[in-house]
């Protein structure tokens, strides 16, 4: 069974982060029953985490913590900055020449209600 190209790059990543934290744990000169416990996890889920078997965010956050590698959750994060939702919309409105001014209604013009107040 041949994998889709987006499986096959989680996967490869999954073991990529899998061999960094068996590398840090070792580093830090903890077994995975050790580092486990300081995660408030069982064995099970490190040594999944570690081979890279599809653990759950939670548990790699807790791990990371658990080592003192809050760094590389930091790396994780989105930039700071306007949203992409954000980014859009202003590139729309410079598309169309629109300005961030607030409308203005022109005088004599009927409000939406009809009203013209």
């Amino acid at each position: 069974m041949r994998m889709s190209g987006i499986a096959s790059i989680v996967d490869d990543r999954e073991l990529a982060i899998g061999r960094a934290v068996r590398q840090w744990r070792i580093d830090a000169g903890r077994s995975q029953a050790e580092l486990a416990g300081r995660a408030g996890l069982s064995r099970s889920a490190v040594q999944g985490l570690e081979r890279g078997t599809g653990s759950r965010l939670d548990t790699l956050v807790r791990v990371l913590r658990a080592l003192g590698r809050e760094d590389a959750l930091d790396a994780l994060a989105p930039a700071e900055g306007p949203s992409p939702l954000e980014l859009l919309a202003a590139r729309r409105r410079a598309e169309r020449g629109a300005t961030d001014a607030p409308r203005v209604r022109r005088p004599g013009a009927r409000a939406a209600n009809g009203t013209g107040a």
